[in-house]
């Protein structure tokens, strides 16, 4: 049964991707990173 999760799962995901960006900290200055997960369409808005 755990296999039929898994590949319901995987199907699912293909309309996702994780995104990393870098930001820096005004307060310290030091960089940081942060990930989020969005869709395919707002991946491409996001890193334009």
């Amino acid at each position: 049964m755990a296999k039929k999760v898994v590949a319901t799962l995987q199907t699912k995901s293909k309309d996702w991707t994780k995104v990393i960006t870098m930001e820096r900290s005004p307060k310290t200055g030091a960089y940081a990173f942060k990930e989020t997960i969005v869709s395919l369409e707002d991946a491409k808005t996001l890193l334009k």
